[in-house]
């Protein structure tokens, strides 16, 4: 027999943003139940254990920003988080807030049905116990907020013969602690910001790597390092500044956002710009403290990709891979940091297949068989081939608001969300880095959705009647209208990337940020807040 439960709010994911939700609607006083498929709280830092797994934003913003306390003490000693120290940063938080108590693992969401006659959602979870056995429990809550991830749900590249791969396969996101690349020949297909890390990590100790590059990509060093000593006292004197500038910046990632044009700077002030960001690190750094028209002027753009270019080009001795690894088309995607990503070429056990001049034919048993015959062998072949970003993980989940219509009708003509927190039709429902959200710094952006949500549902209870509050369509409208029209002159329409869905086959790409920046968004919700929710019908 199915146990029924009847709670206030359910959330859905036990990341950062399902933490932070945990944390605020316990504090509000609603009984609230955290579910999580995962074995434990981390989202992303739990499923991702893969060989240098780290963070592109600096340590002392890669945390909540509302425990004063913790801020000021709780460890950190290098410029960026690995994996492990961002997981147990997360535990941590969750143990020291009694959160836990909350929280049920091993249990997926697999329905969410709108019951308009009780106005409940109804949401029908599975949950693996202990002995292994699935049990089914179904919640009734007066809202549902969504935390299931921006990158969660894998892609898996569609080769031939993927799934006659006779030795060790592993998709990034699915790492597996138990793997030993020890002596081993080993392969890579992808090289976004995962695969680049992977391969720095793994190229010491692997008797061969080969990468298997279809698009390259353009990347900076992180200036990942070990902090001065008197670092952090700077850092924790000046954390009330910091904050400030950090919410009301465009992309929150603490580093000055230049506005000066390139085309005005001399050469020589040009490379000296650019020279100071690769030298200071992270791609953000680079591709907004240098000049302020990188990602809408082309010219502009073309300055940087010189710059970069030349850099592969000096980095990497040997001609055929520094050609392979170096990119032809503009600086215009999110902007990628490394540790050594392009020394590692330098090595004698790393190469690369450049899949523009010798596509793979199929994967074979023993590995990878291009189309002009040639078959690498390969002991174990990792596939960092990304994800299904922003709506993949709702689409696999029957999700249906008023009238029984599915989310995924609800974007037949690509993902939209106001204010990348609701959609019409499907009241109290809430979505942290829905569709449309702030292209920004991902903790940062979560908490602006999270205190948005969290004024949307104090609102609905505190008026009278059924505590129903739902975006209207004309909102939602709106909003897709305007997150189009700052994409319009913006150079990341014009590469193919994951932000609009064109790693995905046979998906129409669309407009999947707000490109208007995290400052921008913060005065929007302000702004919808305080006029009293125009955008909102409560009921």
């Amino acid at each position: 027999m199915t146990q029924q439960i009847e709670i206030d709010a359910l959330v859905v994911g036990a990341g950062i943003a399902g933490i932070l939700c945990t944390y605020r609607l316990s504090r509000a006083q609603m009984t609230i139940q955290c579910i999580d498929a995962a074995g434990d709280v981390g989202g992303t830092w739990y499923w991702n254990r893969y060989p240098g797994a780290m963070s592109d934003t600096e340590s002392y913003l890669y945390r909540y920003s509302w425990d004063k306390e913790d801020l000021q003490t709780y460890p950190w000693n290098r410029h960026y988080l690995y994996q492990p120290e961002i997981l147990d940063y997360l535990r941590h938080m969750v143990a020291k807030h009694d959160l836990r108590k909350y929280m049920q693992f091993n249990t997926e969401m697999t329905s969410a049905t709108w019951d308009e006659h009780s106005n409940r959602w109804v949401i029908s979870c599975q949950l693996e116990t202990s002995s292994g056995e699935a049990k089914k429990v179904t919640y009734r809550a007066r809202y549902l907020l969504t935390c299931l991830g921006l990158l969660s749900r894998p892609k898996y590249p569609d080769i031939p013969g993927l799934k006659s791969y006779g030795k060790e396969l592993i998709h990034s996101s699915k790492w597996s602690e138990e793997i030993n690349l020890d002596g081993k020949m080993v392969g890579i297909i992808g090289n976004g910001s995962t695969g680049i890390q992977v391969m720095a990590a793994i190229a010491p100790k692997v008797a061969q790597l080969v990468s298997f590059q279809r698009h390259p990509q353009y990347s900076v060093p992180s200036g990942q390092g070990v902090i001065p000593e008197d670092y952090r006292e700077k850092i924790n004197a000046d954390y009330e500044r910091i904050w400030h500038q950090v919410r009301a910046s465009s992309i929150a990632f603490g580093v000055p956002e230049a506005t000066c044009k390139t085309m005005e700077a001399s050469p020589e002030e040009r490379q000296q710009r650019f020279q100071q960001a690769w030298d200071l690190g992270n791609g953000f750094r680079f591709m907004f403290s240098t000049f302020g028209d990188l990602t809408t002027d082309q010219e502009a753009n073309e300055e940087a990709c010189k710059f970069l270019r030349a850099k592969i080009q000096d980095i990497v001795k040997n001609p055929h891979k520094a050609k392979a690894l170096t990119p032809r088309d503009l600086y215009a995607r999110r902007p990628l940091c490394d540790t050594n990503y392009y020394n590692i070429f330098n090595q004698e056990n790393v190469d690369i297949v450049d899949l523009r001049e010798r596509p793979i034919e199929s994967i074979v048993p023993e590995g990878i068989k291009l189309v002009d015959g040639q078959v690498f062998p390969l002991d174990v072949l990792i596939l960092a081939t990304g994800f299904d970003a922003v709506e993949g993980n709702y689409l696999r989940v029957s999700i249906r608001g008023r009238e029984g219509k599915s989310i995924e009708r609800h974007w037949e003509g690509g993902p939209t969300a106001y204010a990348a927190v609701a959609c019409a039709g499907f009241p109290n429902m809430f979505m942290v880095s829905g569709p449309q959200g702030a292209f920004a710094n991902f903790p940062i952006t979560i908490e602006s959705e999270v205190e948005f949500i969290m004024e949307c549902i104090l609102h609905s209870e505190r008026a009278a009647g059924s505590h129903v509050i739902e975006v209207s369509a004309e909102a939602e409208c709106d909003w897709n209208l305007l997150c189009e029209a700052l994409v319009q002159d913006s150079l990341f329409r014009s590469t193919a990337s994951w932000e609009f869905g064109s790693n995905i086959e046979g998906r129409k790409s669309s407009t999947k940020f707000y490109f208007g920046g995290l400052g921008e968004y913060r005065k929007w919700t302000q702004k919808e807040v305080q006029d009293g929710f125009p955008s909102f019908r409560v009921v």
